[in-house]
């Protein structure tokens, strides 16, 4: 390294010290000359004595010495490294991901990762926004659809190779996304179509699971402009609760932004991360990952912390 940013010499100022010395100066004055304490000048002349030739030449000795520790006794073992970079390139997940698979804090596995050379790009300017969040669990439900393939063997995305696809033609699923704006609570029902009579039972069964856990009925509904959210099915079922149909305005994902992320997320941690034998395989894996994302994935927006801590005991029934 060159020089501390607040160093009271720098390399130049600390070659001439050392030659005020060597002319017969004292440590006083040389340090009164440069406005350094006299400590400072002791220093650094017996730095330069005890620099060898190559050193002297070079002008190294006159750098300052990197703070890194010697030896350092707490620092995560190899073996734990190595877990963590391990699952940093099978998942490319961040650190507050991670965090929750390998059982270490968020700051271990950021650390861990820029030792090695595994952290993210620095990204550029993100466009301007405006976070909101409704005050109390259930009040506010994102709803959105994702379509994915139906496959019964896996196809070259998997395999790594193009051959001809003996499923191709086999159609698509539909997963049904409900999400809980307060507490980001995380309810998925897969189907084979994504009609308004889909849509509205889900949203349904969605309100009947959330009040398993306690919470109140739904005070509105956001959900994009699609078509079957204004048909007379759906809007009959938000009527029946007595719920407000929010839609965002025309370009403006944005608004719904917290179902388009979790959508994301599951693809990323689930419906991508691994190499399915078939989508039966897939979907019998949902339940598991709905559980593990509600109860002990670390979500960022909610510190670290899984969607179920802003959920348990609403009703105050242990008190």
């Amino acid at each position: 390294m060159g020089q501390h940013h607040r160093a009271a010499l720098g390399p130049a100022g600390r070659v001439a010290l050392v030659e005020l010395v060597s002319r017969g100066a004292s440590f006083r004055q040389a340090a009164a000359c440069l406005n350094v304490a006299p400590a400072t000048a002791h220093r650094w002349w017996w730095r330069w004595r005890e620099a060898s030739p190559a050193e002297r030449g070079s002008g190294r000795w006159a750098f300052d010495r990197s703070s890194r520790p010697h030896r350092s006794p707490r620092r995560t073992p190899a073996a734990e490294e190595q877990r963590i970079c391990e699952a940093r390139r099978r998942t490319n997940l961040g650190p507050g991901r991670l965090a929750g698979l390998v059982g270490c804090p968020r700051s271990t596995v950021h650390a861990v990762l820029a030792r090695h050379g595994l952290s993210r790009r620095p990204r550029g300017e993100r466009q301007t926004f405006k976070r909101y969040e409704w005050s109390q669990p259930g009040a506010l439900l994102h709803m959105d659809v994702k379509r994915l393939a139906r496959f019964a063997v896996p196809g070259h995305w998997a395999i790594g190779r193009a051959e001809r696809h003996r499923t191709r033609g086999a159609g698509w699923v539909y997963l049904h996304v409900v999400i809980d704006d307060h507490s980001r609570y995380l309810y998925v029902e897969q189907h084979d179509r994504e009609d308004a009579d889909t849509n509205a039972d889900c949203l349904a069964r969605a309100i009947d699971h959330l009040a398993e856990l306690g919470l109140a009925p739904p005070q509105a509904v956001m959900t994009d402009n699609a078509k079957v959210y204004s048909s007379h099915r759906f809007q009959a079922a938000l009527a029946a609760i007595g719920a407000k149909h929010i839609t965002p305005p025309p370009y403006t994902p944005r608004w719904n932004g917290k179902a388009e992320r979790v959508i994301r997320t599951l693809q990323d941690e689930w419906a991508y991360a691994h190499r399915w034998d078939s989508s039966q395989q897939r979907t019998k894996a949902l339940r598991s990952f709905v559980r593990y994302y509600n109860r002990r994935r670390p979500h960022s927006s909610l510190g670290d912390r899984p969607p179920i801590s802003r959920v348990h005991n609403v009703r105050d029934q242990d008190i």
